[in-house]
């Protein structure tokens, strides 16, 4: 279970931070070409997607505060059930294929993380802890 969970959270990861990145690279013109949408908005979308992919990897992998992961995750399952539904009322069912199942990718990383394969911190004390 660690494997695909490890798995899923990189491959994610890659997902969310090239969608971020794409959003401040893009023009807003070509984003808001089917619907529309503020400028500010895709920018705060693309820093929750930059900050949830760094999250989905940073603390499991240092093992610094890797009780973020899962919660990471789920904020990437809100965000990506916004995408789904946007995805619904621009186009065909089909179209929101793909962030319905990257938001049940995340989900199960947010499960996976919090209940089955939780990750400890690290058991080193802090150079605060040590100075009592």
């Amino acid at each position: 279970m660690t494997y695909a969970l490890w798995i899923v959270q990189g491959l994610l990861a890659l997902l969310f931070l090239f969608a971020g990145v794409m959003k401040f690279i893009m023009s807003i013109e070509e984003m808001t070409r089917q619907i529309q949408m503020p400028a500010a908005f895709l920018w705060f979308i693309g820093v929750a997607e930059i900050c949830g992919g760094l999250g989905l990897i940073l603390p499991s992998l240092l093992r610094i505060r890797p009780g973020l992961t899962p919660l990471a995750a789920a904020g990437l399952v809100i965000i990506m059930i916004g995408a789904t539904i946007v995805s619904l009322m621009i186009g065909p069912v089909s179209l929101a294929a793909m962030p319905f199942v990257v938001g049940l990718l995340a989900a199960f990383v947010a499960y996976g993380r919090w209940k089955l394969a939780p990750i400890r911190g690290s058991s080193q004390p802090s150079a605060l802890q040590g100075a009592r």
